[in-house]
C-alpha cells in the first residue's frame, strides 16, 4: 500500500471514529445529539476532498491544455494556470474549517450537570480535534506536492518556495479560525468583503483585540506547522523512495 493511500485511509478512519463517538455520547448516556460537532466533521472533510478532486482534475485536463496549446499557442498554459488559482482560491476558502476543530477543544458542547463523564468527552473532542488537524495536514500535503510538480520540480528536495507557500497558507488558516471563532465568520462570508473588513475593523479596534488576535494566530500556527513539517517531510522521503 502506497504511503499516500495509507494516510488517506488513517484520515478517513480517524474522521469517523469521531462521529462514532459524537453519536454514542447521545445513544449511550440519553443526551441530545450535538448536531453542530457533526456538521463541523463535514466541513473540515470539505478541504481534503476538494484537494484530491482538484489534484486528479489536474491529471486528467493537462492533455487536453497540451492540446490547446497545440491549436493556439500558449493558451493552454493561461487555461492551466486559471484552472489551479481557481482550485486555490476554493480549497484556500475552505481550509480554516479543519484547522477550527481545535476551539472544540474548549468543551462549549458539556453542561455542568451531565450524566457523560468528562472521561469520554475528553475522549471524544480529542478525536474530533485531531480529525480536523489530520483533515488539515493531509489537504495541504496535497496541494504543496501539487506547487511542487508545477512550480518547482527541480532537484530531489523540498523546494523553499514550497515552503514560503505552505507557511503562508498555514498562517492563513489561523487567521481564517479566529475569523470563524471570534466574529462567527464563515467561508461564504469572502463574498462580501467590504462587509468581512468593517466587522474585521471593528473587532480589532476594540482595546487589547489586536493583541489578542496576534498571539492566537501565532500559537495556532505554530501548531500546525510543528506537526506538519515533519509529516510531510517523511511522506516526501517515502514517496521519493516509492518512486525510485
Amino acid at each position: 500500500m502506497s504511503a499516500f493511500a495509507l494516510g488517506v485511509i488513517s484520515v478517513v478512519l480517524l474522521n469517523l471514529y469521531a462521529v462514532v463517538l459524537v453519536v454514542l455520547r447521545s445513544r449511550v448516556y440519553g443526551v441530545p445529539l450535538y448536531r453542530p460537532m457533526l456538521l463541523n466533521v463535514a466541513l473540515s472533510s470539505l478541504p481534503v476532498l476538494l484537494a484530491i478532486v482538484f489534484g486528479l482534475g489536474l491529471i486528467v485536463l493537462t492533455p487536453v491544455f497540451g492540446a490547446i496549446t497545440e491549436r493556439l499557442s500558449g493558451a493552454g498554459a493561461v487555461f492551466l494556470w486559471a484552472y489551479l488559482l481557481t482550485a486555490t482560491v476554493a480549497w484556500l476558502l475552505l481550509f480554516p474549517n479543519s484547522v477550527y476543530l481545535i476551539t472544540e477543544l474548549n468543551f462549549s458542547h458539556r453542561s455542568e450537570v451531565t450524566p457523560v463523564p468528562l472521561w469520554y468527552d475528553i475522549v471524544q473532542t480529542l478525536a474530533l480535534t485531531l480529525s480536523g488537524i489530520a483533515n488539515a495536514v493531509l489537504s495541504l500535503g496535497v496541494v504543496q506536492l501539487v506547487y511542487i510538480v508545477m512550480v518547482d520540480a527541480a532537484g530531489g528536495g523540498i523546494p523553499a518556495g514550497s515552503w514560503v507557500f505552505a507557511a503562508v497558507i498555514i498562517v492563513l488558516g489561523a487567521v481564517g479560525v479566529y475569523l470563524g471563532r471570534y466574529l462567527r465568520l464563515n467561508s461564504w462570508d469572502a463574498r462580501h468583503p467590504g462587509s468581512l473588513l468593517r466587522k474585521l475593523r471593528a473587532h480589532l479596534g476594540q482595546r487589547g483585540k489586536a493583541l489578542e488576535a496576534f498571539g492566537f494566530v501565532l500559537t495556532h500556527a505554530l501548531l500546525i506547522g510543528l506537526l506538519y513539517v515533519p509529516l510531510f517531510t517523511l511522506a516526501w522521503s517515502a514517496l521519493r523512495s516509492t518512486a525510485g
